[in-house]
């Protein structure tokens, strides 16, 4: 009698276990009776045709089985997306329903938990399943109070240096630099020099008119991984609780390899991207991440000129003598708080999504890096091309494929989440780049009235001028990071 009481009880907490654990239960779900799921995202482009693609294939094959069906909708750019969500989450008139899915950067996501209308999706994975995926992308996701996953990675991203190889070519075989000296910001500062003194070099007669060789898309990076670089966290966050790190020697060689080339025209920025900045033969090289590598243009379009340039991949600067972490970036997957089946048909499209072979499809037409450990594999993405005949720009590839199997998990690097981090992040974009670009202004009127490039400058690069910015800025990052 004992026996057969343990058995139906042992029976019974199987069936309840079974519709929350890793491994899944079809009993939440009904092929007869599908539940319909709806994902807002920021794709556009060749990566929301990918992704539309792979909603498709589920909706016909695991979706149709199971009882599920995804409806997608691009909410356009990220600012665009995020403005939707939080109207649909506050019941603003006229907004749409909350998606049972939407993509999230970690900031934005942790606000929305801190309302609390984020799903545990812990509960729908087990162990063994979370332990495929990178483990750096799966803590990003802990961003609950408890620990518990709150962001399902579904594509991620670094940081690459593009360099126009075709101009680069003749500026090295005339003044023997090499892209050896590209690989920490100290060298990048330096070639930058030279290339812009080339160039002013070759119209004796207009002083003053050398160009920008360099530029980059992300100053939060900047900022994020050059402090992380020399052995501490801008950010270092606890349980919502904020350390903010700005030491000042440490953020001095950052202003050295940004603001001063940048006053003096090594650096520049003038499109909305650094890749647009390489059509117009403004720039030679940027840093920016593996998606920008699907804009990196085919050719240089001067308004008087027009040539086919090629192009050379190579990993991201660091700080020379510093550790080599990486910028680990991109949105994942967020599920609204709802009821227990339709959380555990959002988590088996996400499964479903991330698998492998899905996720490198996704890679190959979207330029992002895939989740799984398994999948981070250049060989495995190449059986994936193979096996469906797919089409990856040549671009694309050599950037995916130049991180693929060379990425240290243990280096990938992203400042945890925190109530203020969205505004945090705006002021490292925002703060230095905006000061260099209004000061270079400055700096150009006076060369056009005569002055020498060192005389005009000389202001600029004091101790006091560096003083008083750094002042300015920290007192900036402080008084959001202590805002209740």
């Amino acid at each position: 009698m004992k026996r057969k009481i343990c058995l139906c009880m042992a029976g019974l907490l199987a069936v309840s276990l079974a519709g929350c654990s890793g491994s899944g239960s079809t009993k939440l779900l009904d092929p007869k009776n599908p539940i319909t799921l709806t994902i807002w995202h920021y794709y556009n482009g060749n990566q929301q045709s990918a992704f539309d693609s792979l909603v498709d294939e589920f909706n016909e094959t695991e979706g149709k089985d199971k009882g599920i069906f995804i409806q997608s909708y691009s909410q356009g750019a990220v600012d665009s997306l995020e403005a939707a969500v939080m109207s649909s989450i506050k019941g603003e008139v006229g907004a749409d329903e909350v998606p049972d899915i939407f993509s999230s950067y970690a900031d934005t996501a942790y606000s929305i938990e801190e309302m609390g209308k984020l799903a545990d999706i812990t509960q729908y994975l087990s162990e063994e399943e979370l332990d495929e995926y990178v483990d750096a992308y799966i803590e990003e996701g802990r961003i609950a109070k408890d620990g518990s996953l709150r962001i399902f990675p579904v594509a991620k991203s670094t940081e690459i240096m593009m360099v126009n190889k075709t101009d680069w070519d003749a500026f090295a075989n005339e003044t023997g630099v090499t892209m050896e000296e590209l690989a920490t910001f100290e060298g990048v500062t330096k070639v930058a020099q030279q290339y812009y003194e080339w160039t002013d070099a070759q119209t004796p007669d207009i002083p003053n008119d050398g160009k920008a060789f360099y530029g980059r898309d992300s100053m939060a990076n900047y900022f994020v991984i050059g402090v992380r670089q020399q052995g501490k966290e801008i950010f270092q966050a606890d349980k919502g609780k904020v350390t903010l790190n700005i030491d000042k020697e440490y953020i001095r060689r950052l202003w050295d390899n940004y603001y001063i080339p940048y006053i003096k025209g090594y650096f520049a920025s003038y499109g909305k991207f650094r890749s647009d900045d390489v059509k117009t033969g403004d720039l030679l090289a940027f840093t920016g991440s593996i998606t920008a590598s699907m804009y990196f243009p085919d050719q240089v379009e001067t308004g008087t000129e027009s040539y086919p340039i090629d192009y050379a991949v190579l990993p991201a600067p660091v700080l020379e003598g510093g550790e080599p972490y990486m910028v680990q970036q991109g949105a994942g997957m967020v599920v609204s708080k709802s009821d227990e089946a339709h959380e555990f048909a959002a988590v088996t499209f996400l499964k479903w999504f991330t698998k492998a072979e899905n996720n490198l499809k996704f890679a190959c037409s979207s330029g992002y890096l895939p989740v799984k450990k398994e999948a981070v594999d250049k060989e495995k993405l190449d059986q994936v091309i193979a096996k469906d005949n797919l089409e990856i720009p040549e671009k694309t590839y050599d950037c995916l494929t130049s991180i693929l199997g060379e990425e240290n998990p243990d280096l990938l690097y992203t400042t945890k989440a925190f109530s203020s981090g969205f505004a945090a992040r705006k002021v490292l974009d925002y703060n230095l780049s905006d000061k260099a670009a209004a000061d270079r202004e400055v700096i150009k009127e006076a060369l056009d009235k005569g002055g020498s490039l060192e005389e005009v400058c000389a202001p600029y690069l004091t101790e006091e001028a560096f003083d008083s910015w750094y002042e300015g800025f920290k007192d900036a990052l402080t008084e959001i990071i202590e805002q209740k």
